[in-house]
């Protein structure tokens, strides 16, 4: 099934148009339709609706179209010749959704930017514009999504045992420092470019060291890298980066390497945990590491670790902590 507005907020016929033009054509169809159209039952298919973040519909709603049905024959085609394993289905609904919805709040957010205050009082500019800028967002979206695939298809393909879902990882968590007190002195605007910037700052930093950004939630981010070198970089050069922006506080930084169980673009398991854990224990400008990446990294020439004995940290007994510095 295709992006849909959830019905509730389906207003009136102003908004009839614009989903007109974003879902290249009216509704026609209601759950059941749907369902007996695509040939699955309608269970199943309220259950992948629902996994994409949708709100229940009701029976007489028509709020379908046809690229809900081509939709969720291509989903159900995939399951039937073995390329999603059937208890997975609705996991890869959910993952899809959660990436597509995100996109489409700072799609919607470029609209708004564009046409001010059009966006909510010329609903038929609004759709014109829409209709004009989607073609080339969805080339857009094809280009980066393409250019990932590539480049994961290619990390996995270096692997020793690229079918694993368990790998060792370095995982790091980058926090910023005061973030409750900044939502409450600063305007929505200020926010809204302290995040961006931040976000903007991080991911190049990471990029450019030969990490991937795995998520951000508001002021934190979670970042991967395969060697212990690699996110040691990524960890000082984002403190020292930040030093230099006026507009942004300071990092809490913490690192771990260990097992990650990767599934869906996320990363699982309790090295994920530690460096998390260790973000917390962090002081502003710091980057924390536990034991096995400060193993990794004792003897580089670039950097230079220093012990801090045993942390209290909730969950684990006995984790011990080092600060990573630059050598000399």
């Amino acid at each position: 099934m295709c992006s849909l507005s959830e019905p509730r907020d389906r207003p009136t016929a102003r908004g009839d148009e614009m989903e007109k033009t974003i879902l290249g054509s009216a509704p026609r169809y209601t759950k059941d339709q749907v369902a007996d159209a695509a040939g699955v039952p309608v269970q199943r298919a309220e259950q992948l609706w629902q996994a994409m973040g949708f709100a229940h519909v009701d029976d007489d709603a028509v709020v379908f179209t046809d690229a809900d049905v081509a939709a969720l024959r291509s989903l159900v085609e995939l399951v039937s010749a073995e390329v999603i394993p059937p208890e997975l289905e609705s996991a890869v609904a959910r993952s899809l959704a959660q990436t597509m919805s995100r996109l489409a709040e700072w799609q919607v957010g470029i609209f708004k930017s564009l046409l001010g205050d059009q966006f909510a009082v010329d609903v038929q500019t609004t759709a014109q514009v829409a209709s004009v800028i989607l073609p080339v967002m969805e080339r857009m979206q094809d280009y980066v999504w393409r250019r990932h695939l590539a480049a994961t298809a290619s990390r996995e393909l270096a692997e020793r045992d690229p079918g694993a879902d368990e790998r060792l990882q370095v995982i790091g968590f980058a926090d910023l420092v005061g973030y409750t007190r900044l939502i409450r002195d600063f305007t929505e605007l200020e926010l809204a470019r302290l995040i961006d910037g931040f976000e903007s700052l991080a991911g190049g930093v990471v990029a450019e060291n030969h990490g991937r950004v795995i998520k951000t939630v508001g002021d934190e981010v979670l970042f991967v890298a395969d060697t212990a070198a690699d996110a040691a970089e990524i960890a000082l050069t984002l403190n020292e980066e930040i030093a230099k922006n006026d507009l942004l506080p300071p990092l809490r930084i913490g690192l771990a390497q260990g097992q990650v169980l990767a599934r869906f673009g996320d990363v699982y398991g309790s090295t994920v945990n530690i460096a998390s854990r260790l973000t917390s224990v962090a002081r502003p400008a710091s980057a924390l590491v536990d034991r096995e990446l400060a193993a990794s990294l004792r003897g580089h020439p670039d950097y230079r670790l220093i012990p801090l004995g045993p942390t209290k940290v909730q969950g684990f007994r006995g984790l011990h902590a080092w600060a990573l510095r630059r050598a000399g």
